[in-house]
């Protein structure tokens, strides 16, 4: 680094030296960012311009342990992986693809920019991360995703060359993340494996990556490719390589915010073409508030639209047995349209599918749609996904505290609440719990008092929210 920067090298050292910044995007699914910093307990500033949802946390606050982060408000997410959903500029009714999505920063982003529209699949090769991903996207009250376990090569023989955007969040060496990990000055010290070894077998998984990737792209449509490392052979040389080999792909100038670098041509390694390499981004820790990024955005050559037309879910119509426990479900608890012919029961799981599902063959599974809960004889059991997705409006009653309030704590914690409030059932109906009217689970009116169905997973939760 000190012989790529030259004069900045010692700008550049000092920034590692320096302490990590907290991010926090909110969920514009579920509340506007100004009124968000209106009410907001944590002191915050506004990220910059590259991320209208985002803010900085200006004080000593642990955003991850508040009942607002149960709730989904926001997602705590490195201030420069923000900037990654933006460049993908994805619009609403599009289909998108984050082919490497966990944790689910980019893909909770990616959900609020196309508004919970169109399709969204977020895909990780690997299992518990993909769970996690999940758990993630659940809270964010996301309907228009479908979330897969799946290797690229198998995304893309089932889907072909569908998507509008697909994002590449390439495995990387990450070196744009020693200062979140601990270092001092590089690998030496920081709380991770790195070696110049490392750096090549990751630029040769990204250039197998981007070969798979470029087979889901429709013509016409967007490939972007980030890394969190600073390494040029991951970076300059894995994008001239790519569109050395695909020569359909051209390099789009993104938007240029306060902080953003260029890409540097001259880095890429000898032999390869250097042609229109600074159009990518870099985001340097002495330049940006945040960590280390590169991100490239191409564009695929066409016009051809693609046939999406063979590719729907077959539905199979619902008993009417079980179309009469979950009515008698939504009559009680819900309001608004929640349109049966989109829903699928596999299972004894109920979803509600969006209206672009497409079938996904042999695909391992996560998550379709939205999980509305189980279907048993005679009987249905909300999902916590569904509670979280739910807006004020499409809801006949629930319990609301405020998110101070010791109920709250002792909901979170999975304890039974006393019914205080003589409006409410007396017995067996599924009621929400919301902190400032957002809704945090499910409880059971019963017995005199609200029977805890917070997940037991998820209860004390005292560690920050994932990055």
């Amino acid at each position: 680094m000190e012989r790529l920067l030259g004069a900045e090298y010692a700008d550049f050292v000092a920034s590692i030296d320096q302490s990590p910044l907290v991010g926090l995007r909110v969920n514009t699914l579920k509340i506007a960012p100004e009124d968000f910093n209106t009410m907001s307990p944590f002191a915050l500033k506004q990220a910059g311009a590259y991320a209208p949802a985002g803010f900085l946390v200006a004080d000593e606050s642990r955003p991850g342990s508040h009942p607002y982060h149960a709730a989904g408000l926001y997602y705590l997410q490195e201030p420069s992986a923000m900037a990654v959903a933006q460049l993908v500029d994805p619009q609403p009714g599009e289909w998108v693809l984050d082919i490497a999505a966990a944790p689910g920063g980019k893909s909770t982003h990616l959900a609020a920019l196309m508004q919970d529209t169109g399709l969204l699949v977020a895909n990780d090769m690997d299992g518990k991360r993909a769970s996690i991903l999940a758990e993630n996207m659940e809270r964010w009250g996301a309907r228009h995703a479908l979330i897969t376990n799946a290797h690229p090569e198998q995304l893309a023989a089932q889907f072909g060359p569908v998507f509008d955007r697909v994002l590449v969040d390439a495995p990387c060496s990450g070196e744009g993340m020693f200062r979140r990990l601990g270092s001092a000055k590089g690998a030496k010290g920081a709380n991770v494996e790195w070696s110049q070894e490392q750096v090549l077998a990751c630029a040769r998984r990204q250039t197998a990556v981007l070969a798979t990737a470029v087979q889901l792209v429709k013509p016409g449509g967007r490939l972007v490719y980030a890394t969190c490392t600073f390494a040029p052979e991951e970076n300059e040389s894995s994008i001239a390589r790519f569109l050395m080999t695909h020569p359909d792909f051209k390099l789009v100038e993104p938007p240029r915010f306060d902080g953003f670098d260029r890409g540097r041509p001259s880095w890429a390694a000898d032999g390869l073409p250097q042609d229109g390499l600074e159009k990518c981004a870099r985001l340097w820790p002495h330049r940006f508030p945040g960590e280390g990024h590169f991100i490239a955005v191409m564009q695929r050559a066409g016009t051809k639209k693609p046939d999406r037309s063979q590719r729907p879910v077959r539905f199979q119509p619902l008993k009417s047995s079980e179309l009469k426990v979950w009515r008698e479900f939504a009559r009680a608890t819900l309001r608004g349209d929640w349109p049966e012919e989109r829903m699928l029961l596999k299972n004894g799981r109920l979803y509600l599918l969006p209206p672009d599902a497409i079938e996904t063959g042999r695909l391992k599974l996560v998550r379709y749609g939205l999980l509305l809960g189980e279907i048993r004889p005679g009987y249905f059991k909300p999902a916590h996904a569904l509670a979280l997705a739910l807006k004020p409006e499409e809801v006949v009653k629930a319990v609301n505290f405020p998110a101070d309030a010791p109920e709250i704590t002792a909901y979170l914690s999975g304890h039974p609440l006393p019914i205080t409030d003589h409006r409410l059932p007396i017995t067996d109906n599924w009621l929400p719990i919301t902190a400032d009217g957002f809704p945090l689970g499910w409880a059971k009116a019963g017995g005199g008092q609200l029977k805890n169905h917070y997940p037991r997973g998820l209860r004390m939760v005292k560690a920050e929210g994932r990055l």
